[in-house]
């Protein structure tokens, strides 16, 4: 488990279609359709090759205001690890109801016993983004991170034979992504038999998903087009990901935020 498991989200760069129509702007709006709610909790078994080596846990948790937009608030945690290598991850996103776009990106990071924390602001209006209270950096329009592109996907048709490519990533040098949908396939996870849709993302640098790794994720080929497995192919092995229970969202909720 050398490279994080939490930079899978970030491979779901490219999953908006080739012509981006988003609105680019934060003027108030009814908030776009969404496959999922507050509440939803999908729960997976982390294995490398054959061996089990962790859980992980993909959450809405709220609805918050942040600087004035009602945001969708995610958590993605990864746990686990080998007698050599320990992960304990957690990311966080915010993302606009209104645009689809992110807000705020924040990561705590522990694999290997080497611990990393960051904060990022987005500004999506005025194309900025700042890291732990750094000088603003020049961003994208309509900016997406890493957790929300895993949950912006779900919104889209995936037709099967079609790539989207798009830059929306928030950090302009990760662009452009694309993500490539191959095929429709039935498979049996713990969580039990679903016909899905298999996609492959293609991204820049290193990781389970980048080019090189062969990384799939499977989605229900459905209206919930949740993620119910993933697999890479590593140096040094195969990562996967495996869904064993699925919690739906219940309510849009409303929390506190700055």
């Amino acid at each position: 488990m050398t490279a994080s498991l939490v930079n899978l989200l970030a491979a779901l760069a490219a999953l908006a279609p080739a012509q981006d129509t988003l609105p680019a702007t934060t003027a108030a709006r009814d908030p776009l359709p969404v496959p999922f709610a507050v509440g939803e909790n999908l729960s997976y078994e982390v294995r490398f090759g054959s061996l089990k080596v962790g859980d992980a846990r993909m959450q809405v948790v709220g609805v918050e205001n942040i600087r004035g937009q009602d945001a969708w608030h995610t958590v993605f945690t990864v746990r686990g690890g080998t007698f050599f290598y320990k992960v304990d991850d957690r990311t966080e996103s915010w993302i606009d109801r209104d645009t689809f776009s992110s807000l705020r990106f924040v990561q705590d990071l522990n694999e290997g016993g080497r611990d990393r924390e960051r904060t990022f602001e987005i500004f999506p209006d005025r194309r900025v983004y700042t890291e732990n209270g750094g000088e603003e950096r020049a961003s994208v329009e309509n900016p997406l991170d890493d957790g929300s592109f895993l949950y912006f996907v779900r919104t889209l048709p995936l037709t099967v034979g079609e790539t989207y490519t798009f830059d929306r990533y928030f950090r302009p040098d990760r662009n452009p992504v694309q993500i490539r949908v191959l095929r429709r396939e039935r498979i049996k996870v713990p969580a039990g038999t679903f016909n899905t849709i298999v996609i492959q993302p293609i991204i820049k640098g290193r990781g389970i998903l980048s080019e090189g790794a062969d990384g799939q994720i499977w989605l229900t080929d459905d209206d919930r087009r949740l993620m119910v497995q993933l697999k890479s192919k590593l140096s040094i092995g195969s990562l996967n990901l495996f869904l064993r229970s699925h919690t739906p969202g219940t309510s849009v909720g409303s929390g506190a935020g700055s």
